[in-house]
């Protein structure tokens, strides 16, 4: 077992002098490659400072970004290809320093390289070349898992939590307060659930089996539990602020406040196991843990009494803000428009109208008159013909009509006025008209019409 471990550091000393010569002859920037290369090598200790400032110098805000992602795409190349436990927690070791000491600049440009490739998912790694690789595998996957929640809560916060400074608001011995204390209750709600998150990721990080002797886990795990004194710090001022809150929240709102109180009760029991667990280790030697209380539950009672009688919607003020807004828009247009001499104008101008319309009259009239000789003769009885104007003139009484008694005389003075000629022989035919005889009469009209229909073939 022995030999079998002197074999395998020697074989990652080989490789890691190997990469460093193929660094030193192939790449730009061979100094940064040779740097993360050394801090991240097969030997069980934690990075040395020398090769981590020459890291921290390369992602520095004077360096272009250029510099700063290759840094960052060297590390995840290093991290995605080995299988040794030792290189990837010390890769993350590298990258949580620099996250946590480094420029501004270096966390933005992991995020951005977060949003094309996860460099952080470690849930398949695993070193099963001995017991001890094992557990510690474990650890490195919760180990990455954590920095990449990390890396989630500074982009919902948009700042991160380990970097800032706690404000006081007046001089004295007075402790200072977060960000989260003076947030309103949307940004409120939206930001303590992933401190909550990033706080579940934290206690996940307990060491387990043989990786809790493990020197080079617990100097990782002391990162880790820095890092959770202002994390609980910032989620304990904004449940402060959220209860003050509480009570001038709608329902929906208040269901989320609700559910944050009781999950901050349990993560503070679950914290103060997490630093009961980490007393016991040699790193926990200069730390001093804080003591954490939960909530009381009398206060969750009260609170989950207002839930069940809170308003269902925002207060009335903000709904009735814009209805009365339009009232009062249009109550005046209503006012205004019937004294405004301009509706009047628009009632005067179509009286005014009918003045053009006799004219309008006059000329329809003439269109008949020519539109008549526009059709043309069509069956040619305009044509003035001898033979026709002889036909018309030998005929022209040829259906004569009898007077009858009782019928006034001026039809047919009018009637002779036209054309009657008292010369005609058609006369001979109907001289002694009578109402006996009408019956006669028609019938000889009736000859009549058939003769002259055979005389006028």
């Amino acid at each position: 077992m022995a030999s079998m471990q002197s074999w395998r550091k020697a074989y990652g000393a080989i490789k890691d002098t190997t990469t460093v010569s193929l660094a030193n002859l192939n790449s730009d920037f061979k100094d940064l490659d040779v740097a993360i290369v050394k801090a991240t090598n097969h030997v069980e200790c934690p990075p040395k400072e020398r090769h981590l400032r020459k890291v921290v110098a390369a992602t520095s805000i004077a360096r272009p970004r250029a510099d700063v992602a290759y840094c960052i795409h060297a590390l995840a190349r290093r991290l995605a290809k080995t299988r040794n436990w030792i290189v990837a927690l010390k890769t993350l070791v590298v990258i949580h320093r620099l996250l946590r000491e480094g420029d501004p600049t270096f966390r933005e440009e992991l995020l951005n390289f977060t949003q094309r490739g996860q460099i952080l998912q470690l849930s398949n790694f695993k070193d099963d070349s001995s017991p001890i690789a094992w557990d510690c595998s474990a650890w490195v996957r919760t180990y990455g898992l954590f920095l990449e929640e990390r890396l989630e809560c500074f982009r919902v916060l948009k700042y991160d939590v380990e970097a800032e400074r706690l404000s006081k608001q007046g001089q004295g011995p007075e402790k200072g307060h977060s960000r989260t204390r003076e947030l309103d209750s949307q940004d409120l709600l939206e930001q303590l659930p992933a401190l909550q998150q990033l706080l579940y990721r934290l206690v996940g990080c307990r060491p387990e089996g043989a990786a809790n002797n493990n020197y080079l886990v617990q100097y990782a795990l002391a990162l880790v539990l820095k890092e959770s004194f202002k994390i609980y710090c910032a989620i304990n001022d904004g449940i402060i602020n959220l209860v003050d809150k509480f009570f001038e929240m709608p329902r929906h709102e208040a269901l989320k406040a609700l559910e944050i109180y009781r999950r901050a009760g349990q993560q503070a029991g679950n914290l103060s196991e997490f630093y009961e667990n980490c007393r016991g280790l040699e790193l926990a030697r200069n730390f001093q843990f804080p003591t954490l209380r939960e909530p009381p539950q009398t206060f969750l009672a009260t609170m989950e009494e207002y839930v069940k009688e809170a308003p269902r919607m925002v207060p009335v003020r903000e709904p009735l803000e814009l209805p009365e807004r339009l009232l009062l828009t249009y109550k005046p247009e209503e006012s205004e428009e019937i004294p405004e001499p301009a509706p009047v104008e628009e009632e005067k101008a179509p009286v005014e109208e009918p003045d053009p319309v006799p004219p309008v009259t006059e000329v329809v009239s003439p269109p008949p008159k020519t539109e008549m000789p526009d059709t043309g003769d069509l069956l040619g009885l305009n044509d003035p013909s001898p033979a026709v104007s002889a036909i018309e003139e030998s005929n022209a009484l040829a259906l004569a009509i009898v007077p009858t008694e009782g019928t006034s005389t001026t039809g047919n003075t009018a009637f002779q006025d036209r054309g009657f000629d008292p010369t005609g022989w058609e006369l001979a035919l109907v001289t002694a008209p009578s109402n006996t005889t009408s019956s006669a009469s028609s019938s000889t009209l009736v000859g009549f019409f058939d003769l002259h229909i055979f005389f006028f073939p």
